[in-house]
């Protein structure tokens, strides 16, 4: 028996718990309003998981009266009628408990209600009052806002203003004439009908020490401009100085264009103090989780108030332009790209492009020194006299390519010296009026190649004595080696053709391009001829010309 009984108490004790838990009521709210006026209730706090459900609580039918309906959460009076005066419960069930409000609704006649609000105000403060009617700010609806003082029209003067979009009303320093009821009056239009809401607050002057409240400033932010994505999360912050102490008086909020943010349900905002090297300054943080492009480039302001004065501080926020950006990656990456492209252009095309400067260079006579040749073509005459591919090239093709297709001016041993002239005074004659030394060299064999540099000792030695040794020494004239036939044997060739072998190269001209296809016989021609005369040097213009 004394088990059962324990048993029953403790259950009779969770059955409490749990009626408490979930039974609770707040305590009752009591706004004061006009009869005739609209007037719209909210049940706080509520969220968009919570089930919010209203009923008459002192009438004995839950039923709301007629003129009463509930929309999105919030219950609507659409006139308030003195029908209306009474008790109303919210009851806000969510997935683990639920939770009831009262609210009391005192309905008066005449246009200005009964203040909900009394505040005592020392004589020669400034003092600032609110409309707080956030319920039909959040409607985003036209709305005209009138000031009433004692139930009559406000005309606001020098010292009395007002902020239109939020109804801020400012006053001047309190005296006792600033003593009274007043009553902030909304005009607005919703479906067609026109309405008016109305909320009072009762303002006392007292007489005592004025309050001496520190100078404000805000740190920041001073016409920032910040830097968000359209569609992702931002967050403001502000800094402000509030003097040596917390002040319970002194407030901060965030302002969109002129409007309050409570007018954007998405927005969240926080403010406290913090305090530095003695000094308390005010820090507020304006969450916004998705930007959406109409705060772009409007101002967002900052205020910190105190009942002395008012500072804000102002902020914009603009979207990110990634153009730049891209437009950087797309030169960094671009610009090496191009180098290297123009660097295997210039290397591959080089030749065509000294070639093509110089034909647009055709009206400038290049100035000749007093020599008269452009190139003086050394062989050996035991070659010559074979007439093998080596005295075809140097007689027949050389000359046909370039004296008589380009104008160059050659002189070719064995064919432009005379029987009987002293060899030594023709080559050094010869070789001092050319301005380019061509060598031509075969590859018939070593055997071959050596016999026929025997043959003619004297004379290829004495050409390179004048010619190499020159062209070494001065770089005057230049020497232009050329391989008939395929790869020469240097190993036979005297010491200053190796060098020049392997400073400068040396061109290649074989007789069995006919061997060929035609279209590779062409284009091994063309280079050939082509990197020739790109080592030749200009031709005058007149020579051009008496050539066409």
């Amino acid at each position: 028996m004394a088990a059962g009984g324990w048993v029953c108490f403790l259950t009779g004790l969770l059955s409490l718990a749990s009626a408490v838990d979930h039974q609770h009521q707040g305590e009752a709210d009591t706004y004061h309003v006009s009869a005739g006026h609209l007037f719209l209730l909210r049940c706080y706090p509520a969220d968009v998981h919570s089930q919010i459900r209203w009923s008459r609580g002192d009438s004995g039918n839950e039923s709301l009266p007629t003129g009463v309906e509930v929309r999105d959460g919030l219950l609507w009076f659409r006139p308030v009628q003195m029908t209306h005066n009474g008790s109303y419960i919210c009851e806000k069930r969510d997935k683990t408990r639920s939770s009831k409000i009262i609210f009391r609704v005192l309905v008066s006649r005449g246009d200005c209600p009964d203040p909900n609000e009394n505040i005592t105000v020392t004589k020669g403060v400034q003092q600032g009052l609110e409309c707080k009617q956030a319920e039909i700010f959040r409607l985003k609806l036209a709305r005209k806002i009138r000031w009433m003082k004692d139930c009559h029209l406000m005309e606001m003067d020098k010292g009395s203003t007002y902020l239109k979009e939020q109804g801020s009303l400012r006053l001047p320093p309190v005296t006792e004439r600033e003593s009274g009821k007043y009553t902030c009056l909304i005009d607005i239009t919703i479906d067609g009908r026109n309405y008016t809401t109305a909320r009072s607050i009762q303002l006392t002057a007292k007489s005592g020490p004025p309050e001496v409240f520190p100078e404000l400033h805000v740190v920041s932010p001073q016409k920032d401009v910040v830097i968000v994505q359209v569609g992702k999360r931002a967050e403001l912050q502000c800094l402000a100085y509030a003097g040596f102490s917390e002040d319970p008086e002194i407030l901060m909020f965030w302002t969109i264009n002129g409007t309050e943010t409570g007018d954007h349900m998405e927005l969240t905002h926080s403010w406290k103090f913090i305090h530095d090297k003695g000094q308390v300054y005010g820090q507020s943080i304006l969450s916004i989780p998705v930007v959406r492009r109409e705060f772009l480039n409007i101002p967002i302001n900052c205020h910190i108030l105190s009942p002395a004065e008012e500072k804000f501080g102002e902020a914009r926020l603009q979207e990110a332009d990634y153009s730049t950006f891209y437009m950087n990656v797309a030169l960094w990456l671009i610009a090496p790209i191009t180098c290297l492209l123009l660097t295997a252009f210039f290397f591959i095309c080089q030749v065509d492009l000294i070639l093509a400067y110089r034909k647009l260079n055709t009206h400038f006579s290049k100035p000749q020194d007093g020599k008269h040749y452009d190139a003086y073509v050394s062989v050996s005459q035991s070659a010559m006299l074979s007439l093998d591919g080596v005295a075809c090239f140097a007689l027949q093709i050389l000359p046909q390519e370039l004296e008589q297709k380009y104008g160059y001016y050659l002189y070719i041993r064995g064919r432009d010296d005379f029987p009987g002239e002293a060899v030594h005074d023709v080559i050094t004659a010869a070789v001092h009026q050319c301005q380019r030394l061509i060598i031509i060299l075969s590859s018939c064999g070593k055997s071959k190649e050596t016999v026929q540099f025997r043959e003619d000792q004297n004379q290829l030695l004495y050409e390179q004595k004048v010619g190499l040794h020159d062209a070494l020494m001065q770089n005057d004239p230049k020497v232009i080696l050329v391989e008939v036939d395929g790869p020469v044997d240097y190993s036979q060739l005297p010491e200053s053709l190796h060098y020049i072998k392997r400073k400068q190269g040396a061109l290649e001209w074989k007789n069995s391009f006919a061997e060929t296809n035609k279209l590779t016989q062409l284009y091994l021609k063309r280079n050939f001829w082509k990197n020739l005369r790109c080592q030749m040097p200009a031709v005058p213009a007149r020579r051009l010309q008496s050539i066409t």
